[in-house]
């Protein structure tokens, strides 16, 4: 009989031992997860971003594509030396019909 609890005590330490090192691993399994909730978290957070970045492109897209944009700088440019060419042209043929003006009356 002295046996039997002997071996009784050897086996409730045994059991208790092994529900010991169990309760740890979920412990430790549990500390885990909530890591990974968090990192999902960070993650759903990011694809919002994502998202909202996404809809924002197809906006300024629906407005004016990238091409379109720099067709248009371009075309900007050009007017611009126009309009400096037609000011400059503008003013020598004032200068030179002041001229003709002031050889008229000369004459």
């Amino acid at each position: 009989m002295s046996g039997d609890k002997s071996d009784w005590n050897e086996y409730s330490r045994l059991v208790l031992n092994q529900l010991e090192t169990l309760a740890t691993s979920i412990q430790a399994l549990n500390s885990e997860i909530q890591d990974l909730k968090q990192e999902i978290a960070r993650m759903r957070e990011r694809e919002d971003r994502v998202d909202e970045l996404r809809a924002w492109k197809e906006k300024v897209d629906e407005v004016a594509s990238p091409t379109q944009l720099q067709s248009l700088v371009d075309d900007t440019a050009e007017l611009k030396q126009f309009k400096t060419k037609a000011v400059t042209v503008f003013a020598v043929i004032q200068f030179l019909m002041a001229g003709a003006m002031f050889l008229a009356k000369m004459s």
